[in-house]
């Protein structure tokens, strides 16, 4: 597992050697120049090395199911791994170094921070003596590796071919599964079995997809073998594909049991043919039956395009059936295919208490083990090779409470070391390995967060750009590169989505509990990062990369030697860490990420401009109210999140960071009365905002604290996509106009006036052409024009417009909009007449503080895919909206402090008249508020036919 270290230093190295080459003077090279020698001269070596260390990492690893593996392989990996540490660490400082130096800066030498040099010596020698240590270390390992006979990544390929699993392979375990063991999969065997059996005589592609340990197999044999399928096929031919194969031997293996199934003799001469002449056989028998063929553990995306001519399409109903862990093979699949796919679900808890009672008592669960028992159940997150497998460890243990919570309580440890569970870390870790190793790094950072964290899909992503496991290619952002890594670890069945937007964006994500215990084991080989999350755990003393705390009060970071640490994370809410935060800045230069989310923070340390390296910094749901002036040192810093902080003004020394590129800062009162103008607090800045070059999200900035000539400064923040500004005044809308002409990129745009009765007059020469989000919340004499020809708008949220007509008609017929809310005497008439054919995607509706709107109705062939409709607190509004019967894709309708006339006619327990309305919609909610505060209300579900 040092591939994933050594391949990002690498990456580093090559991009440092380019990018310092070009970057000082002629005369300035002399000095420099050696250095650079030195660097692609370990660049050499460490890229011979890299050749052999796939092979390296797998003999590391394994463990040939008794947790002991080689012990000098370990150790050189180890070494492989530290040594590409140790050029990290000097590439950086030597970049530190020579910012300095090309500055002039006053300050002290950092290079005196480097661990076990003379300080004494000059910064140069000090360089030079760490980088010549570096090389002859690398010498001597690349030595040491001819002993172990690794060989390289192409020598390993040339072994590869189709091999089904052997005996002792867990994965042999589901193909000899009883039908009385199948437990939980009665829904997705019948509905497989229909698409095998039922259906029109065109060939498909049915895929099974889903995590490793979820079933797949279990299920897709299953299936193969049902009766009903068994009498619907000629014949029928089960391969196991796996992650290397040559699709010569496949295809000829699959001949062979076509006609070991149909009681066939198998051509002859299958070896000696040609592919053409394989495929040609494979066609001609087939040519006349109706078959079955199931392609079991797929890894290989275009996999259908290898056997796409082999597999006839002959009109007579045959069926392919192929399980994988990535949607990428069955989405690839429909290029050559009509697909079906089953995106297999976890057990639900009753189908996983049974198996888990199934397995560990074989019978029923004693009364006094059955709490535990269900918190174990719980651990397992439905995955059935989990339940098995931690169930069958239990049946071995005595029926004791004490033996039970001691396998709960030390899972981690039993998943390293119980021979019962080595079948469930191998399956799991299938999916870990396939990976490239930029998206290694990418999934081990969900083992820093604490176990049952619910992760904002933002969060990660950025933390992953500060690291730089994403890097910037041409004609897209690092955004969009981050998200396309995470979009490629939910195909592949790694991470589950928690919570997802109204667009189909990811909000948040997670990954099982169980899969996350696999990648902690990994953390802890790879030193990528020491956990901290128990009151009682130690710093520690080897060497880590990150450090993540969730239990902070016996830790001291400072006193630890390791001052090579990249990120840190504080999870932690009892203890204010600002010891902690005291020290980083003299004891760990090299920070690139630093989280303090939702801790107790309270103060920023003046030294924090030390971190020259920081790149990201989140300070988002802390209690930190002033940033110091030396933050305009930190020079590298991309992402600065102020969310929900009480710092309302920024020093003027932020116009100093150039690279800056993400500056989320506002204050949302949610303890007090709501305000739509008050409600958020945005923070000040100074003169000179136009030197941010590199930013891209801003929001929300206080447009009165600097008045026309800072809005006039936007103009020069072409990067922006995302701008928030409050607090502006009529006089400020040419000038604020203006600015928003010049941004090209921009994609989310939130206006709000500085008193509700300011009216702007935001009359665009054109629109943004790029802009999918719209938040206006000011007085307007008129909709603009440019509004209706925004194409790719998809949230429009319109607030104190006060149109006295109709805006519906304008608006209709935005070809993508998916979400619309008209707030707070948006619109000051009494009626809305939702069209036929209008707002023709729309999901979102949010009518809220209507003062006077009286009535709604909407066409027959109006609002066809709604499904989320909101009213809140509009007085008039007494008569529920009968046309809501026309939303036949509605799945939830809510009232909040509506009135009570209009609440009473649909209360099925009032006999409510109107109740008929509503009754085809699953989730119909009453709120009404009980308290002065945002949060203050309470929540009553109305019963319809759908949930009673």
């Amino acid at each position: 597992m040092a591939e994933t270290a050594v391949s990002f230093v690498l990456q580093e190295l090559g991009q440092f050697v380019i990018k310092e080459s070009c970057k000082f003077a002629v005369e300035e090279r002399s000095s420099v120049a050696g250095i650079e020698r030195d660097f692609n001269d370990i660049k050499d070596e460490l890229e011979s090395i890299h050749a052999f260390l796939k092979d390296a990492d797998r003999k590391a690893s394994d463990d040939g199911g008794g947790g002991g593996g080689s012990n000098g392989v370990k150790t050189w990996v180890k070494q492989v791994r530290e040594a590409s540490f140790r050029i990290e660490d000097v590439i950086d400082y030597y970049i530190m170094y020579l910012e300095e130096r090309a500055s002039h800066s006053l300050f002290k030498s950092v290079i005196q921070m480097i661990p076990g040099l003379n300080t004494i010596m000059n910064t140069d020698h000090q360089i030079v003596s760490e980088i010549q240590d570096i090389k002859i270390s690398l010498g001597r390992i690349k030595e040491r590796s001819t002993r172990f006979e690794f060989r390289s990544e192409n020598e390993a390929g040339s072994h590869r071919g189709t091999k089904a699993p052997r005996i002792g392979d867990p994965r042999m375990a589901p193909y000899f599964i009883e039908e009385t063991q199948v437990v939980g999969f009665e829904s997705a065997r019948d509905e497989l079995v229909r698409c095998l059996v039922e259906g029109d005589n065109e060939l498909m592609l049915v895929a099974v997809v889903g995590m490793g340990g979820l079933g797949k197999t279990t299920l897709a044999k299953h299936v193969f073998n049902n009766q009903l399928v068994k009498r619907s096929f000629d014949c029928r031919s089960f391969i196991t594909v796996s992650q290397t194969y040559t699709i010569r031997e496949l295809l000829t293996e699959m001949i062979k049991k076509f006609c070991k199934d149909s009681n066939e003799p198998i051509p002859r001469g299958l070896q000696k043919m040609d592919d053409e002449a394989l495929i040609n056989q494979v066609r001609q028998y087939l040519e006349s039956k109706r078959y079955l063929v199931l392609f079991d553990d797929v890894w290989k995306d275009n996999f259908s395009d290898e056997i796409e001519h082999a597999l006839i399409s002959n009109n007579k109903g045959s069926r392919i059936i192929v399980t994988t862990r990535k949607m990428h093979v069955a989405e690839y699949s429909k290029r050559s295919f009509p697909v079906h796919v089953h995106e297999l679900q976890p057990l639900p808890p009753n189908k996983a208490w049974e198996l888990f009672c199934n397995k560990a008592f074989r019978g029923l669960c004693p009364t006094e083990l059955e709490e535990m028992s269900r918190e174990i159940v719980q651990k397992c997150g439905g995955l059935p090779l989990a339940i098995v497998a931690i169930g069958g460890l239990l049946s071995t243990k005595s029926k004791t409470m004490f033996e039970w919570e001691k396998v709960s309580r030390n899972l981690r440890m039993e998943l390293d070391r119980n021979v019962h569970l080595t079948s469930l870390v191998k399956i799991l870790s299938l999916s870990y390995d396939d990976l490239p190793y930029h998206l290694k790094s990418c999934m081990l950072y969900f083992g820093i967060y604490p176990e049952d964290y619910t992760i904002n899909r933002k969060r990660l992503t950025r933390q992953w750009m500060a690291e730089g496991f994403v890097r910037h290619e041409e004609g897209r952002t690092l955004e969009e590169a981050a998200e396309e890594c995470l979009t490629e670890l939910i195909q592949r069945s790694l991470v589950n989505v928690s919570r997802g937007g109204f667009d189909g964006k990811v909000k948040s994500c997670q990954v099982h509990d169980l899969l996350r215990e696999v990648i902690i084991r990994k953390m802890k080989d790879l030193s990528f990062c020491h956990l901290c999350h128990k009151d009682d755990e130690q710093v520690t003393l080897g060497i880590t990369r990150r450090f993540s705390i969730a239990a902070i009060s016996n830790n001291d970071l400072t006193n630890t030697s390791n001052s090579g640490i990249r990120a840190i994370f504080v999870f932690d809410k009892g203890e204010s860490p600002k010891q902690l935060m005291d020290g980083l800045s003299t004891k760990f230069k090299l920070l690139k990420v630093l989280d303090f989310e939702n801790s107790l923070l309270n103060s920023i340390p003046d030294n924090l401009g030390n971190l020259f390296h920081l790149r990201y910094l989140n300070l988002s749901h802390t209690k930190v109210t002033v940033l110091p002036k030396s933050i305009g040192l930190l020079v590298n810093l991309e992402t600065l999140d102020l969310r929900q902080t009480l710092v309302h003004e920024l020093p003027k020394e932020i116009n100093k960071l150039t690279k800056l590129r993400l500056l989320p800062a506002y204050y949302r009162k949610y303890e007090g009365h709501y305000s739509m103008l008050n409600f958020t607090i945005g923070v000040k800045m100074q003169k000179g905002i136009g030197s941010l070059i590199s930013l891209q999200k801003l929001y929300f900035l206080e447009a009165d604290h600097g008045g026309k000539g800072l809005i006039q400064e936007l103009k020069k923040l072409k990067q922006l996509r995302k701008l928030g500004i409050k607090n502006v005044r009529r006089e400020y809308g040419d000038a604020l106009c203006e600015a928003i002409q010049e941004m090209d990129h921009l994609e989310s745009l939130n206006i709000g006036a500085i008193a509700k009765d300011e009216i702007l007059d935001l009359d665009l020469v054109s629109a943004p052409i790029h802009l999918r989000v719209l938040n206006l919340k000011c007085k307007l004499t008129k909709l603009p024009k440019w509004i209706p020809n925004l194409k790719y708008l998809v949230k429009l949220r319109l607030g104190l417009s006060n149109f006295e007509d109709d805006p519906l008609d304008s608006l209709k017929n935005l070809p993508n909009l998916l979400r619309l809310n008209l707030w707070d005497d948006a619109f000051s008439g009494e009626r809305l007449h939702f069209q036929k054919g209008g707002f023709h995607k729309l999901k979102e509706l949010d009518l809220t503080r209507l003062n006077r709107l009286s009535s709604v109705s909407i066409d027959e062939e109006a609002l066809l895919c709604l499904e989320h409709f909101r009213f809140n607190n509009n007085p008039q509004l007494k008569v529920v909206p009968q046309d809501l019967q026309h939303l036949k894709k509605l799945q939830f309708l809510g009232f909040a402090d509506m009135p009570v006339e209009l609440v009473d006619s649909i209360d099925l327990e009032k006999d409510g008249p109107c109740h008929w309305i509503i009754n085809h919609i699953p989730l119909v909610l009453i709120r009404q508020k009980v308290g002065s505060r945002f949060h203050d209300y309470e929540l009553r579900p109305i019963p319809t036919q759908l949930n009673i």
